[in-house]
């Protein structure tokens, strides 16, 4: 039986093509939000929720990380997924045709030299896949999507021009999100941790906590705050490192980190994706 996968948006849309690429013999399950896609899995609807956390350009993806701490679902993976840009239109037409371009802001953002130098007005949708499925039921001759290349395929258009993005380093990073963890570690593989916390409220405190993963030698790759709950007062961390938890420096690291912390939790730890080595 083929593994399904719940991912957030349309069929064609970038977390759609990421799911096809990392997992080519799975069943892909489109929902509406974030939080459809944690409950079918956690609800067992699903194997695998697959989720947008950051972009290369854009930044984080908004909600996520007030979403993870509160889903039951686990951290089991990463995968990365190199964007590129589709220029789409209808069979019928051509590059010179196209004067207007629809597609969700970041891809219009990442797109924009391409358009001013072919003099394409950008045209602001919902989402990437929702531009391609309008424009397949509109038809229109002088107006383009900008979107991926399985949204040609699900939609019948056809590739005015490839990857029209004007910065190639444009990645996206997912995670991979089960109802528990893996219980076997396997060796000789470099492992990444994931984990929020909270600080207490003293003096040099978030200083403290952090010092342990410095003493103990253990690499952070992302430190980033944000509010919880809109409060003012209220600042979550959400920390990736290198390492496994059962690794003895990583253990005492977490143990002075909660000495200093009111709360710390483990949201995952996983393998490291191959595209971390190619990259570094």
């Amino acid at each position: 039986m083929s593994m399904k996968i719940a991912y957030q948006g349309r069929p064609g849309a970038y977390s759609h093509l990421a799911c096809k690429e990392a997992f080519p013999d799975s069943i892909s399950i489109a929902c509406e939000t974030f939080e459809e896609v944690f409950e079918k899995t956690h609800t067992e609807e699903t194997d695998i929720s697959f989720i947008p956390v950051e972009n290369s350009q854009a930044g984080r993806v908004a909600d996520i990380h007030n979403l993870l701490p509160r889903t039951k679902l686990v951290i089991t993976g990463e995968y990365f997924l190199k964007i590129n840009h589709q220029l789409l239109g209808i069979k019928e037409t051509n590059l010179k045709n196209i004067k207007f371009a629809v597609s969700h802001f970041h891809a219009l953002a990442q797109c924009r030299d391409f358009l001013q130098t072919n003099k394409i007005k950008p045209i602001l949708g919902t989402d990437t896949a929702g531009a391609a499925e309008a424009l397949s039921l509109n038809e229109k001759k002088d107006t383009a999507a900008i979107a991926s290349s399985l949204a040609a395929e699900i939609y019948n258009l056809k590739i005015l021009k490839k990857n029209i993005q004007d910065a190639y380093h444009n990645t996206t990073r997912f995670f991979i999100m089960k109802n528990k963890l893996e219980e076997k570690r396997i060796d000789n593989i470099k492992y990444i941790t994931s984990f929020i916390f909270k600080i207490r409220n003293m003096p040099s405190a978030l200083y403290k906590a952090l010092g342990g993963f410095a003493s103990n030698k253990v690499n952070m790759l992302k430190l980033e705050s944000y509010m919880v709950d809109g409060a003012f007062t209220a600042t979550q961390f959400f920390v990736d490192i290198e390492g496994h938890p059962d690794d003895d420096n990583v253990n005492l690291a977490f143990e002075e980190l909660g000495f200093f912390s009111k709360e710390v939790k483990v949201l995952g730890y996983y393998p490291a994706d191959n595209f971390r080595r190619e990259k570094y």
